[in-house]
């Protein structure tokens, strides 16, 4: 087992005495490939180290499996580690019965929710479990393969990119790919493998030529390299340009790091001074960085030969932050008072690139139905986005295809419901209209206007079509009050016996009075019945002719009545 990492630790940190008792309880356990289970737990804690989370996270890695799978509980732990710890390993329970479609555990998905929306750490950490479980993937039966791939893509990738950490979200996402695509990724390999190598070489063509450029015009760039595009990403960007390479310009990009900001406009005008930069290709992520908090300068050029090239310009700290994201970020932030440190994992809604955990956390309440949870999970926060801006420049993330009425619904639920209409870009707009990245949006509202139930055929977020549902069922049940009672209740409690049920319909068609509906529950004794039934409005006179009748059926024990709509 590969401990190197451990010993750049201080002898006198917590992590040792963590390592010695994980180490002493999976003493007599092994993996499915045969290695010492402890193997597994020092992979979880190398990523925590490596991504510099502190002490307590990197203790709670190498811990995160003794309470689940040996004689040693939680309390255990508490006792001999603190409630710091303790609470980042309870917060890391595996979701072992998370299956979908079959049979969502989603109570337990939603306790991991809260718990890595109180401390980031327990999310990070489980990032990193599921890291070293997909590299190992291999070893496990073909059903339990595609349960992680699945999980894995649908679910860890996409966390880890909301948390800015683009290097694993990747890696997750390629580890996956085999497993939940088998076809379609031997195709890409087949399809790429001569490309990647050739527009590899040309790339390092390229870095000789731009570094002597920007040398020139007095910058010395930290790094100046080429990086090829992940396999599950560019699969993902073929399948909407009809799997047509030709239309792909970032196969296989050119990155230049810098020292300063400054640094980083300059060396795009020393690029686009030599060469012609694409028309329509330009990102500024430094002025305006995405939801998730990446940062860089993207451009596309005309490069070496008139080949497309796309070149990437961020500073070492950007591209620490965009690799490592929320990990990095706080990393940077760390001071020696251990209750600041651990202060600055809670709190995250301060941040404001990490409001959806705040909002995520609320949100997940709402919900009761299983399989509903999971795909609206995977619909508003898990799917690729758009970021637009409201007049005052704030950036709002919306799901790609949203429209100007699921933009006012996340600015308010007031706005939403009395949206009358949308200026994008300062130019009027229906209300279906489907937003860009970039766009600024500005809603048009009127006091007392209620949401229109045709807007359900075209709003793309699930919790704006919760909002207009529920303001629509809100105006129903007002008018219903309004109009009064529709239908009149009978509750009658009887003996259970056999032919009740018979005697008591008679009595009503009888009297020629229709039953809208009618149920029946026995007691766990099966000696009581209760039985409720409606009709529509009647007279009082005939209500009470009904109350007498129902009353004197043998077995009767109690009759009521009571108006309802």
């Amino acid at each position: 087992m590969a401990t190197e990492w451990l010993q750049k630790i201080p002898k006198e940190s917590i992590v040792h005495e963590a390592y010695a008792f994980a180490l002493e309880a999976h003493e007599n356990e092994k993996r499915m490939n045969g290695d010492p289970y402890m193997s597994h737990c020092l992979e979880v804690g190398k990523s925590c180290f490596e991504w510099r989370l502190g002490d307590a996270a990197i203790a709670a890695a190498l811990l995160h499996d003794v309470a689940e799978n040996t004689e040693f509980t939680i309390q255990d732990i508490r006792e001999k580690f603190g409630e710091e710890i303790a609470f980042l390993v309870e917060g890391l329970t595996k979701l072992e019965h998370f299956q979908y479609p079959a049979n969502p555990d989603i109570e337990n998905l939603r306790k991991f929710i809260i718990s890595f929306c109180e401390d980031l750490r327990v999310l990070i950490i489980k990032l990193a479990d599921r890291l070293h479980n997909m590299k190992t993937l291999e070893y496990l039966p073909k059903e339990r393969q595609d349960r992680f791939a699945w999980e894995t893509m649908e679910i860890y990738a996409p966390l880890a990119y909301r948390l800015g950490m683009q290097r694993l979200s990747g890696e997750l996402d390629d580890l996956a790919f085999p497993y939940v695509h088998p076809e379609e990724y031997k195709w890409l390999l087949k399809e790429t493998k001569d490309d990647y190598a050739e527009r590899q070489e040309y790339a390092r063509r390229v870095v000789p030529i731009i570094t002597k450029e920007l040398e020139k015009n007095g910058i010395r760039p930290v790094n100046v390299d080429s990086r090829a595009k992940r396999y599950f990403s560019l699969y993902r960007k073929l399948l909407r340009y009809d799997m047509d390479f030709s239309k792909i310009y970032d196969l296989v990009a050119l990155r230049i790091i810098t020292n300063t900001v400054t640094e980083c406009y300059a060396a795009l005008g020393v690029v686009h001074q030599l060469w012609q930069p694409f028309p329509n290709r330009f990102k500024d992520y430094i002025a305006r960085p995405k939801a998730n908090g990446y940062r860089s300068l993207h451009t596309t050029v005309f490069c070496i030969d008139n080949r497309i090239l796309e070149v990437q310009i961020r500073t070492e700290e950007m591209h620490e932050e965009n690799e490592l994201g929320i990990a990095a970020h706080w990393a940077y932030e760390q001071v020696k008072d251990s209750k600041k440190r651990k202060a600055k994992w809670k709190g995250v809604e301060n941040k404001k690139e990490l409001a959806w955990v705040s909002q995520l956390r609320n949100w997940q309440k709402n919900f009761t139905g299983e399989l509903e949870f999971l795909e609206d999970l995977k619909t508003d926060f898990f799917k690729d986005r758009v970021f637009v801006l409201t007049p005052e420049n704030d950036i709002i993330d919306l799901t790609i295809g949203a429209t100007p009425i699921d933009f006012a619904y996340r600015i308010h639920s007031d706005v939403g419901d009395q949206c009358v209409g949308a200026k994008v870009n300062g130019k009027i707009v229906s209300l279906d209209y489907e937003l860009h990245s970039g766009d600024v949006v500005e809603i048009i509202t009127q006091r007392g206007k209620k949401p229109s139930e045709s807007w359900l055929s075209f709003v793309k977020t699930v919790s704006t079509r919760k909002h207009i549902k529920n303001a629509l069922n809100a105006g129903r049940r007002m008018l219903r009050k309004k109009a009064g009672p529709t239908a009149v209740e009978f509750k009658i409690i009887t003996v259970d016996r056999p032919g009740y049920l018979k005697d008591v319909t008679s009595i009503f068609a009888n009297s020629k009075t229709n039953i809208i509906s009618l149920s029946s529950q026995t007691d766990s004794r099966m000696k009581f019945a209760t039985i409720t039934l409606r009709s529509g409005i009647l007279p009082q006179q005939k209500i009470e002719k009904l109350l007498v009748k129902l009353k004197k059926i043998a077995g009767t024990r109690e009759v009521s009545h009571r108006f309802v709509q």
